[in-house]
Formats: structure tokens, sequence, C-alpha cells
């Protein structure tokens, strides 16, 4: 069945001007529920994304694990990996039932795992098969449907091939798009190459936003500084951080401030580990090992006095058996005040 472009229903957007100004980019193995907790205590407002999950992982798998969050993590959205419009659709249904925010489909991912599947970059060859998935998402749900996307892949990065790809999708009633601006190949370069080699274009990004003024437009890829957001929030409507903010998660401490007008106090580091703590132990009586939780918290000191040794005795004693929060007091205590 295919699905027609001219729905009936509305994709309803959320604000993102006001709301989605700043978000974490989804990354696989990385962005878990457990490192969302975590920088959803240093940030309030910034939108956080899961990992990209596939569809087929979600009809046929265990999909209560694959969408289980803590209420906090708010506001939350759902990536989807897939091809099949019916298959999106159904996940689509999903991710409103659980009580997310948004659900994003990865058009970007150039890894050959994610090709083999036919999903993620290799679909921008393909905005046709795009905009049905799209449009299909859109009946099925009330939250926002968004796409993640390139500017380019192989020799099909002409901006006339982004412009047809956008126009394309957005007929079919995406509002935001979220470019990384960078092209991808999908031969000969992994997917981390992919994230450093191939030059960022933030001018093609800013170009779309000129061409398509209606659209939220929100631009990732090498922004690691405040500074650079500000900047990019000139021209555009949002941002979305990626390894920066993972590597020093603390750089999300003053997002709230000065991006949403939203002075509550923040917490300093040692507080925020503070409190992660009860969480931790929560997560421990229930099974989940203390290094599965500790490894998204090793750059919380970068840059400062002793982040060397905090990393250093969480990566040595966490994974050791019966590791418990203990190990990340004793790594605190090195730390100075």
């Amino acid at each position: 069945m295919l699905f027609s472009y001219d729905c009936k229903k509305t994709i309803q957007m959320a604000d993102y001007s006001k709301a989605y100004k700043i978000s974490v980019a989804p990354m696989m193995e990385w962005t878990d529920r457990h490192c969302r907790y975590f920088l959803r205590l240093i940030s309030h407002r910034a939108l956080l994304y899961t990992e990209m999950v596939t569809a087929g992982a979600l009809i046929h798998g265990n999909r209560a694990r694959f969408l289980a969050y803590h209420k906090s993590e708010h506001p939350l959205a759902l990536q989807l990996g897939g091809s099949h419009p019916e298959e999106l659709a159904l996940c689509a249904q999903m991710a409103e039932d659980y009580g997310f925010d948004e659900v994003n489909l990865n058009v970007g991912c150039p890894s050959n795992r994610v090709q083999s599947g036919r999903f993620g970059a290799c679909l921008m060859a393909e905005p046709e098969l795009v905009a049905e998935c799209v449009a299909a998402m859109a009946q099925a749900t009330q939250i926002p449907v968004t796409v993640k996307t390139r500017i380019g892949i192989d020799e099909q990065d002409s901006y006339e091939a982004l412009d047809h790809f956008i126009s394309t999708v957005a007929q079919a009633g995406c509002r935001t798009f979220i470019i990384h601006a960078r092209k991808a190949w999908l031969q000969g370069l992994s997917p981390k190459e992919n994230r450093e080699k191939p030059p960022l274009r933030y001018d093609v990004v800013r170009t779309i936003k000129q061409d398509f003024p209606q659209l939220t437009v929100i631009i990732n890829g090498g922004i690691t500084t405040l500074e650079e957001i500000s900047e990019h929030l000139e021209l555009l409507d949002g941002v979305m951080i990626g390894r920066a903010a993972y590597h020093n998660p603390y750089l999300l401490a003053q997002v709230d401030r000065n991006f949403y007008g939203d002075f509550h106090p923040f917490l300093t580091r040692h507080e925020i580990i503070e409190a992660f703590l009860p969480y931790v132990a929560e997560q421990l009586v229930q099974g989940v090992y203390l290094n599965h939780m500790t490894r998204h918290i090793l750059g919380l000191f970068q840059g400062q006095p002793g982040a060397r040794a905090w990393r250093r005795h969480l990566s040595e004693n966490a994974h050791r058996p019966g590791a418990g929060i203990e190990i990340i007091r004793e790594a605190l205590r090195q730390m100075p005040c």
C-alpha cells in the first residue's frame, strides 16, 4: 500500500523556534536512556533523541526495552530507521502511544550495516520513497514527524539534488529538517570518517533555509561551542549538537539560560553527580551494571583539574563485579570543589 502525499491529517508541529532551539543528536551506543537521564540533569530544555531504532526491531523485538525512558527525559524524540511506509507508520503510532514528543526518520547514517537494510543516508537517492514514509507516519500520529538528513551522498551532492529532496519530502508533510552539513560517502569511508572528512558546508544549510523559509531548519555537524551555536541561530531555527555534548556534557549547563531565557539555578558538576547517584542506585537494584552508566559521565569534568584522574578511576573500577555507587563517590572525592 502506498500513502498519498495529500494526507488528510497535518503534522502538529511544536514551536521549535522556542522549545527546540538546541538538541542533542541521536548517537548509536551513546544516547541510551542512562545517558539521556544524565544529560537532563544538566539542561532542562534541550531536546534529547534516542539512539536510532529500526522499525523491524520495534515490530518484531522487545519494544518495551527499546522504548523505555524516564519521565524526566522530556522533551524526547524517538529516531527510527526504515524504508517501509507501513512499518514506519506502525512505529510512529508506538512513539505516540509511549509518550514521545517527536518521531524522527533517519536519512543520514552512512554505515554499511544501515545501507544493507535500505535505510539511512542511502535513502537520499530515493526522495519519493522518503516522502511516502513521511506521509504514512504523519497519517498514523499527531506528534511531529521530522527528518534528519545530509546535504548529499556520493556524487549526488549538487544543491539541485538537495533542493529536490527537501521539496519532495516537505510536500509529504514534513515541516522540520535536521541537516548534517556534510555529504556522506556511502563507499570508502567509515561512519567515523564520514563525520570528519567530508568538508562542512554550513552555507548549504543556510541556503535551504533561505529557499524554504516556511520550514524549520536545524543544523548539525562540527558545532562545539556556545558562540558557534549563537552564530547559527542568527540564520537558522535550531542547532543539534553531537559528540561535543557527549565528550563535554557540561557545555549544556548554559544552554537553558543563554537560548531559552530560563534562569533557574544550574547545578555544579559535583551537584550533578550527587543528583545522578539515586538514579544509579535504583538501576543497580534492577540489575544494570555500573559501567553501563558511568561511561556516560566520563567527560563531565572535561578541561577541569583532575579530569584525567576522574576518568581513570571510573574506567578502571566501574566494570568490576559488584561495583556500586561508592566507585563514583571515590572518583568524586578526587575532584577539587
